[in-house]
């Protein structure tokens, strides 16, 4: 197969294997509302958790934990398909396995290759797979396999990075040869400083072709390093000084997190006059919290920061960032007309993210669901652009429908719409015996979910309803701005219009998305 006409990257580690459903592609004719598909019953899912896209030729693809693969030819319908990793795995990574993560805690390997990354690499003339081995109390490797065509068959070609090494077991790993030292420094000991877990890898380039990959897990930070592209593997010509929460002689570049605060899965995507990077913050699990947090840069080394300055560093330790304010969450759980009730997206996060032939970005993640437990699936949805350089997630899953960039009619865009706001500190918790008030969403069967305020846009520019303020929107494009007053007081929000198809029926309604306040809005015409 020959290289991708677009390239890109990915996300993080499962936990818990979910079944893989067997599904089988196609495209349907175009329903009414412009979607692919007719209904939403229409839709060809699949469970790929940790989901890293890649489009070669007119395939996209999506490569997960647990050897969990599938393609599609329109971003909405997707089909698995397997591949020599898929059932001889034990083969191709049974040396690593034996000689780094295996231990007697932890001795399948079975359930241990996660979050993989493919990407072309140019002057090797292969597809390149940084996957995850994994192992108990961070002794993990990010190893290096590669292929001729990208659906396989892969071939082992060596590892990346090492973590959980000690002293006594230094040895086996690279880490000698880059510190120049046979013992491990103290910093490595401590999940509060340096020890981190080496999973979850994404591999780009930056502007002057340089190849980087990012990684890392929780309590010691992420990372990125640069790679060879002539081996695909560690530059062992660059070093790093050690300044601690800026670099590391043997991991690299700090971009995020550290001081044993949660965040994963990181993600660089380069758009729009910017490094993007995303990070999942919390636990996995339905009702863990996951959740995806965007910063951004000029450069593709940081600093990493979000709308109100703050860095995606952490320098102190930080009980449960994750309901803090630190970094821009894109998306929540949302209860409205807009989708189904017993369908609601809760615990999304470990997204990857692509800019696609024509411009378009897409942020590609996994989902569980309010109603079905740790049963996850694969959801893509546009990022539209900003007027002030940042990328907001459509309110709704792209069945084939992006938002025309040269705008609306006004008459399309005023009238009576459901407004969120995705807050930081609110988590599905699941259901509700009881509803109450205090911020406990009442009205509604759920704990933690985002209910809508009733707003109106008036052709004149005013806001009226729930919420008061002003809206405008840019002569020739979709890009628009609002300012809402509430009792936080006066918040002004970048965004874009887009028409699109309903989650709940494909109906075609027009939408919003905006970030101000360092938060995101999502808005959707009823």
């Amino acid at each position: 197969m020959t290289a991708p006409r677009t390239r890109l990257s990915h996300r993080l580690a499962a936990g818990m294997a979910a079944t893989t459903l067997a599904l089988t592609g196609c495209t349907a004719p175009s329903h009414s509302s412009g979607a692919i598909v007719d209904q939403v019953s229409d839709i060809k899912r699949v469970s790929v958790h940790d989901p890293s896209v890649v489009k070669a030729n007119d395939t996209y693809y999506v490569f997960g934990s647990h050897r969990a693969w599938a393609k599609s030819t329109d971003l909405v319908n997707w089909e698995t398909f397997s591949n020599n990793l898929s059932t001889d795995f034990k083969d191709i990574l049974g040396d690593i396995w034996q000689a780094w993560p295996k231990q007697p805690a932890n001795s399948d390997l079975t359930g241990n290759m996660w979050a993989p990354e493919v990407v072309w690499n140019e002057t090797m003339g292969k597809w390149c797979m940084y996957m995850s081995v994994n192992g108990t109390n961070y002794k993990s490797v990010i190893v290096l396999l590669t292929a001729d065509d990208i659906e396989g068959d892969w071939t082992y070609v060596g590892p990346v990075v090492y973590s959980g090494f000690r002293t006594d077991t230094m040895a086996a790993t690279d880490v000698p040869q880059v510190l120049g030292s046979d013992t491990t420094p103290s910093r490595y000991l401590s999940p509060g400083d340096t020890e981190i877990n080496a999973i979850d890898p994404c591999v780009t380039y930056d502007e002057d072709g340089t190849m980087w990959m990012t990684f890392g897990s929780w309590f010691g930070g992420l990372w990125m390093l640069k790679l060879d592209p002539a081996t695909g593997l560690r530059d062992y010509s660059t070093t790093y000084n050690q300044v601690e929460d800026r670099s590391d002689p043997y991991y690299g570049v700090k971009i995020a997190g550290g001081h044993a605060v949660s965040g994963e899965g990181s993600y660089l995507l380069n758009t729009n006059g910017y490094w993007y990077l995303f990070v999942s913050y919390a636990a996995l699990q339905q009702t863990g919290g996951y959740q995806v947090r965007l910063f951004r840069s000029k450069d593709i080394t940081g600093p990493y920061l979000d709308e109100a300055g703050n860095s995606a560093i952490f320098t102190s330790s930080i009980t449960e960032n994750w309901l803090g304010g630190t970094g821009i969450r894109l998306m929540s759980s949302v209860q409205w007309s807009g989708n189904d009730s017993d369908a609601i997206e809760v615990a999304q996060g470990h997204n990857s993210a692509m800019v696609d032939d024509d411009g378009t970005a897409y942020i590609v993640y996994h989902t569980r669901f309010s109603s079905r437990g740790e049963e996850h699936e694969v959801r893509v949805r546009e990022l539209l652009p900003t007027a002030d350089g940042w990328l907001t997630a459509a309110p709704y899953e792209y069945t084939g429908v992006k938002a025309a960039s040269a705008g609306y009619a006004t008459s399309e865009l005023s009238g009576d719409y459901e407004l969120v706001v995705h807050k930081t500190a609110t988590f599905f918790q699941g259901l509700q015996a009881t509803a109450k008030s205090d911020g406990d969403n009442s009205g509604t069967q759920y704990k933690g979910v985002e209910l809508p305020v009733s707003i109106t846009l008036h052709a004149n520019g005013t806001v009226s309803g729930e919420r008061t303020g002003t809206w405008n929107v840019s002569e020739g494009s979709n890009q628009m701005t609002i300012t809402l007053t509430s009792d936080d007081g006066e918040t002004t929000y970048a965004g874009a219009f887009a028409d699109l198809p309903r989650d709940k029926d494909l109906k075609q309604v027009m939408t919003f998305s905006a970030i101000g306040g360092n938060q995101s809005i999502w808005a959707s015409k009823v």
